[in-house]
């Protein structure tokens, strides 16, 4: 059983007062929420000011000082970390890495977005975006799903109907105004409303309610366009020559797309998309209404702000003080700025499902369940849903570029047609109810199996098996400073004990060791740091001072609890169901244990997939984890220790394997952005510039707000090519090897991806893996499909337009190289000797 509820309820700080009155602004405190326990004394607002004013004069927290912007870049890994390998190593692995720069790159060329627009739309999803007559008039199309849409006028109206039935025009959408369409056997439409009203043709010509007409539409002029974000990029996405070629693209294998929804539901503001466009979906939360933007406590603390000091709460059109790298409340990954990151050269991302249940019932306002498993559900049909909303702007089912893909051949296909491919994730604490509470798993294994088979169905194909706390599979790695007591209280609170942290063994490295605990482990001014809004949750709404945590041994140290033998069954299930492995958040002792199963695993032939997303691993693993043929991403950050990050990663790369680099974002929740470098940078980003793929970069709109990298930073999602740009002009002469490793993390994710669903790794780089070149005419023939020679031979060395070029040994024991020749559909037409 859970501990008593009411612990959540012991020595609430006074910042609750506050609470109270926010929450009863908006019709109480919500479900699995309480106000002060009795006999706890509740401060005034006076009260609340004064101590959050010196939390925050403590934390000495200055926005303006560079200095303190760039050492709350997440993981100082760069600076900090005792590199384990040898000088020697080093040298090799970074002549490895430019070797692999001089590969020749793959073509590309120019994807169509969208669908021709006809003179008459031939069926009811192609009017998206569209200038048509009905009934004489002109509307704009504004699609709203597949299939319904907003009609609106030229003087910026909507076509509506009145609570009689009437039909005019209205000034803002609801139900309605928003259409759903259907085409008739004789070419005209039908236009419904969600109540069942229908667009009716009166005798006399005018329109009505009633039994549904059938309208003919054809294109005109004359329509005004509907507000939305622009996208500012130009030139068409790059798309390969192949749909099975080597691909190019930037990779984030680490953000949290849609966590508007967890934590209850009511921390992000505003959702990633809306029916009714940018207007409806960029509005702040309703607390932070209040009073004019006075009412964001949550928002104030995390940014370093005296409490009551507020930010502007208009968005759309003015964005005046949101989204900014460090408003962690905010949305960041809104669909069109996606688009534009999308356009600007991603083409792999990881959307993680995410939930902490723990501080979902400490935040007071909410309107989801706080159940671990019920809000990854809801986000995963989120990521559904927003794929039909983008799919219809671009013209009908299939036809967006946001495509949810569940295998690397998938994903490769989708990326060659010029398209993002977007993988789901999960990054939560308490997967499939796998809970320890008093050192005793809550769930057994049926449960386990039961629920990794539910998220494959689902389409979750990576994961981290733990995030804040402790759970039946593993240990978890904890955080430092403020945020590392909340959390282990958290924990307490979540599983009946305390973190149990250990001085390492003299064994382990000097920085193989987990988060330091203790009041004064870390500098205040580290907020917002990596994962702050989980301290500041705990600290505003209750966990700061419940109880003292445990007085801890000396540092560093390790929790006690690594991989249970539920955790190693999981892991074996996720390799079996080559499901992607993310050990980040776990305990060194864990983390080391999962990656001694891994490496069992791979010496069986087994190559499992792993990745390191967000740098929440000790540098120790990183070698570990490339030695195993996987992928590393660093937390993105500030531009200039994202670069520093990408020097020390070059010398862990390992010669086996096609080497790429990419960033883990970890927008929207989690912690502060990349800070601008300042406009009297040296080296600035000039707008506009060349993106890749040979796109025309120009500085991004939003309504009435124009983003700058120099002067904004990544305040939302859409500036992460400028980041890419800015950091390739951080690193100077080394910036041309610095894109080009960037421009190959979409292949080198792709690559491990294959190798945890069974392909074999290349035989070039493996000699272990080559065969005689009669083997290999003998394995490869006429007609089959590119995935039967990868299951055949094993990946290629190359993958360039239509042909697979990859090594075979010869009678003399000399490498040999083997090309096959494929159509453009991926057939075999042929096998020929090339070296």
């Amino acid at each position: 059983m859970r501990p008593d509820p009411r612990l959540l309820r012991l020595g609430v700080s006074s910042a609750v007062a506050l609470t109270t009155v926010l929450a009863a602004a908006f019709g109480g405190l919500g479900s699995g929420s309480d106000a002060a326990a009795p006999g706890n004394p509740v401060g005034s607002m006076h009260e609340v000011a004064g101590t959050l004013a010196a939390i925050h004069a403590a934390a000495d927290h200055d926005e303006n000082d560079l200095t303190v912007k760039n050492a709350l870049s997440r993981s100082p890994e760069a600076a900090l970390v005792t590199d384990p390998t040898t000088d020697a190593q080093r040298a090799a692995s970074e002549a490895y890495v430019e070797s692999e720069r001089a590969m020749p790159d793959p073509q590309l060329t120019t994807a169509t977005l969208g669908r021709p627009r006809l003179a008459v739309p031939e069926d009811r999803y192609a009017m998206a975006g569209g200038c048509y007559t009905l009934n004489g008039k002109p509307y704009l199309f504004q699609a709203t799903d597949l299939g319904s849409y907003l009609l609106y006028t030229p003087d910026r109206k909507f076509l509506g109907v009145t609570l009689l039935g009437g039909v005019t025009r209205v000034d803002k959408p609801s139900t309605t105004t928003d259409w759903t369409v259907q085409r008739t056997s004789s070419g005209g439409f039908t236009f419904t409303l969600a109540n069942g009203k229908a667009l009716h043709r009166t005798l006399t010509g005018g329109l009505s309610t009633g039994t549904a007409s059938a309208f003919p539409l054809a294109r005109t002029t004359g329509c005004t366009a509907y507000p939305e974000v622009d996208v500012d990029i130009s030139g068409g996405p790059f798309a390969g020559t192949s749909s099975f070629q080597e691909v190019r693209g930037y990779v984030d294998p680490h953000t949290h797309g849609m966590s508007h929804e967890f934590l209850g539901g009511r921390v992000i503001c505003s959702p990633p998309w809306h029916r009714y466009g940018a207007p409806y979906a960029l509005v702040d939360c309703p607390d932070h209404q209040v009073a004019n933007g006075k009412g964001a406590v949550l928002d104030d603390f995390l940014a370093g702000r005296a409490p009551g000091t507020g930010h502007d709460p208009v968005g759309w059109p003015t964005f005046k003080d949101w989204p900014n790298p460090h408003s962690l409340t905010h949305q960041g990954v809104y669909w069109k700025w996606l688009e534009r990151s999308w356009r600007g050269g991603l083409r792999v991302y990881t959307n993680l499902l995410v939930e902490n249940n723990v501080l979902c019932e400490l935040y007071p306002l909410k309107k989801n369940s706080c159940n671990d498993m019920e809000s990854i559900r809801r986000q995963a049909k989120d990521m559904w849903k927003m794929q039909d909303y983008i799919d219809a702007q671009y013209g009908g089912p299939g036809r967006g570029w946001y495509r949810i893909v569940t295998d690397p051949f998938q994903a490769r296909q989708v990326i060659n047609s010029g398209k993002l491919a977007v993988i789901m994730g999960i990054e939560t604490s308490v997967p499939f109810g796998c809970n320890v509470v008093a050192g005793q798993p809550t769930c057994s294994q049926q449960q386990l199996d039961a629920g990794l088979a539910e998220v494959k169905a689902m389409g979750v194909r990576q994961m981290e098996i733990t995030n804040k706390f402790d759970n039946a599979l593993t240990g978890v790695a904890g955080d430092e400073g403020t945020t590392g007591t909340i959390t282990n209280l958290g924990n307490f609170i979540n599983t009946g004990s305390f973190l149990q942290m250990r001085t390492c063994p003299s064994t382990y490295d000097e920085d193989e060791h987990d988060k330091l605990q203790g009041p004064l482990t870390a500098p205040e001014g580290a907020l917002p740091q990596q994962d702050a809004i989980f301290g500041a949750i705990g600290e505003l709404y209750g966990l700061g001072g419940t109880q003292p945590v445990p007085a801890y041994p000396p540092g560093p140290h390790c929790n006690a609890r690594g991989l249970t033998d539920l955790g190693k069954r999981l892991l074996n299930e996720m390799i079996d169901n080559g499901i992607l492995f993310d050990p980040d958040h776990m305990s060194v002792n864990g983390r080391n244990a999962a990656l001694d199963l891994y490496e069992k695993a791979a010496a069986d032939g087994r190559h499992p997939g792993i990745l390191s997303s967000h740098s929440w691993s000790t540098p120790d693993a990183y070698p570990r984890i490339y030695k195993l043929g996987g992928f590393v991403t660093p937390y993105a950050g500030d531009s200039p220790g994202f670069v520093d990050k990408w020097r020390q990663h070059l010398g862990w790369a390992d010669p086996r394997y096609y080497f790429g680099f990419g960033y883990g974002a970890d927008m929207n929740g989690f912690g502060a952005q990349g800070s601008p470098r300042g406009a009297n940078a040296t080296n600035p980003v000039t707008y506009p510039f060349t993106g890749l793929g040979g796109v025309t970069v120009d500085k991004g709109v939003s309504g009435q707000r124009v983003w700058d990298i120099n002067t904004d930073g990544v305040a939302q999602y859409g500036l992460y090519p400028d980041w890419i740009e800015d950091a390739a002009h951080v690193a100077g002469t080394e910036g041309v090897g610095f894109k080009e490793d960037m421009s190959r993390g979409a292949e080198a994710y792709l690559e491990m991806w294959e190798r945890a669903v069974g392909i074999a790794p290349d035989a070039c780089r493996n000699a272990d893996q080559r065969r005689s070149v009669d083997a290999f005419r003998a394995a490869v023939s006429t007609g089959m499909t590119t995935r039967q020679v990868l299951d055949a031979v094993g990946q290629p060395y190359e993958r360039l337009g239509h042909t697979y070029t990859t090594c075979a040994t010869d009678r003399d024991g000399s490498a040999a190289r083997m090309a096959v020749d494929f159509s453009a559909a991926g057939v075999v037409t042929g096998v020929r000797r090339v070296g």
